[in-house]
């Protein structure tokens, strides 16, 4: 087996590709048991975009499993290609997603909206990894509006849990207890303090949010706001003959070109959000290279945009997806590179562990046991996932503001975006930049000027 004959300091062996390095498992990196069983469980997390294509675009549930499914397949394209991430959603995005799609009626018109914004996203994507011209673009928007953008989409996936009729009033008591937890796990200082000690707080620290679903799996029927799982034997049964026919462009048609003109907003505002994915995957998987001196760690940002870009337009052709195809996820990467950086005992090379990851999620998916289990709980698992990106998006976009001005014109940005989509956001973001800024639209504040000591200082 070729995983066995690398030699420290050097790369996990692979097939040259192109821009690709193709790995196969067993053959070029060791299957990893303990990661594989964690994804099996945790495909759970995956199934929670099921309730959002129920409720916006009409879906029955085993046409959205569908969806799934082939979102799950695409999943492994990125380790198997020499990207060495655990690939998601575009979490933060899904709120604008929201907002795009409900401006169109029910029914085609709303699948035309995504399956255009979700092609020009992907093509979008391809174009910039094929030109390295990513990070070009992202530098060329205002410090002030990627930081209203992040914040705004924040705030919007706060909103979409908190509504009126929103998820909030169906699972009240079970959304506070499970929220309440995951963010003493994920975000306390005190958790953070156990966690340092080992033993069975580093077990839950691991495990990312997935104790979480399983209290949620018996806090939701005590307080009658779901009913007992029925567990169900055998394996699931997607409905792709429906997906087909009636959701994409074999069913449907091209959407018109307007459509793919409406969405342009929302992709730039995506992608902006998108584009601190990679950039957060890169400073982990450095964090992990500069530990793992045995296992040399290629991460190419252009690589990821193709490979991502390559997903969403897939899915944009064959099973259009509210929760998009995003570069990493965070949760999962950092446990599974937390495990990584213990040593080769533990973990032989990355690709094992985040691959046999994604294996794990994709049988999961396929086991009935497992999608009858977590079924009436999906989504408070979605407004769970919803709520903790709600807190890192705010606290991300604050920290790109450079100054007073910029989070003055953030926090109007952020408004407007949750309240009125990314296009009114954009609009409102130029012509404040051009009021207070002028000639440096593209510079705004070159230095911070967070200086709240100075009484009277108004900046």
């Amino acid at each position: 087996m070729l995983w066995k004959q690398r030699k420290d300091g050097e790369e996990t062996p692979y097939i040259p590709a192109g821009p690709f390095k193709v790995r196969l498992p067993f053959i070029h990196y060791k299957f990893e048991t303990p990661d594989y069983f964690q994804g099996l469980l945790m495909c759970a997390v995956d199934l929670a975009a099921i309730p959002l294509m129920m409720q916006y675009l009409g879906m029955p549930f085993e046409v959205a499993l569908a969806v799934v499914i082939l979102n799950g397949i695409l999943y492994l394209i990125h380790h198997l290609l020499g990207d060495p991430v655990i690939p998601g959603w575009i979490t933060p995005a899904i709120p604008l997603m929201i907002l795009f799609l409900t401006q169109f009626p029910e029914g085609p018109e709303r699948i035309y909206a995504l399956i255009a914004f979700q092609l020009t996203l992907g093509i979008f994507s391809i174009l910039l990894g094929v030109t390295g011209l990513a990070s070009k673009v992202v530098r060329l928007v205002p410090n002030a509006m990627k930081a209203g953008v992040i914040l705004g989409a924040g705030i919007a996936a706060v909103i979409s849990v908190f509504e009126v009729g929103g998820r909030f009033e169906m699972f009240p008591v079970t959304i506070s207890i499970a929220v309440g937890v995951a963010f003493y796990l994920i975000f306390s200082k005190h958790f953070e303090k156990l966690k340092r000690r080992g033993g069975i707080w580093r077990v839950i620290s691991n495990l990312g949010i997935f104790p979480i679903i399983v209290l949620a799996i018996f806090i939701a029927p005590l307080f009658g706001e779901a009913p007992w799982p029925t567990i169900q034997w055998g394996f699931s049964n997607p409905d792709f003959r429906t997906l087909f026919a009636e959701f994409t462009v074999f069913g449907l048609g091209f959407p018109p070109l307007m459509m793919f003109i409406a969405s342009i907003p929302t992709v730039v505002a995506t992608y902006i959000v998108l584009f601190g994915d990679v950039l957060q995957s890169k400073a982990l998987v450095s964090e992990a290279d500069d530990i793992r001196k045995d296992e040399k760690v290629d991460y190419n940002p252009n690589r990821a945009h193709l490979i991502f870009g390559g997903r969403n337009a897939t899915m944009g052709i064959f099973g259009p997806d509210i929760v998009m195809c995003g570069p990493m996820w965070a949760a999962m990467q950092v446990v599974v590179i937390e495990r990584f950086k213990e040593g080769k005992k533990a973990m032989h090379s990355i690709f094992g562990g985040s691959g046999s990851f994604r294996w794990g999620t994709n049988t999961g998916l396929l086991l009935l046991p497992i999608v009858s289990l977590v079924e009436p709980i999906l989504g408070i698992a979605l407004a769970l996932t919803l709520l903790i990106q709600g807190y890192v998006s705010v606290r991300i976009g604050i920290l790109q503001a450079k100054s007073q001005r910029d989070l003055g014109i953030a926090g109007i940005i952020g408004a407007v975006l949750a309240t009125k989509g990314a296009t009114w956001a954009f609009a409102v973001g130029i012509i404040l930049c051009l009021l207070i800024y002028g000639k440096n639209f593209f510079k705004g504040d070159e230095k911070e000027d967070f200086d709240y000591e100075e009484k009277g200082k108004i900046s």
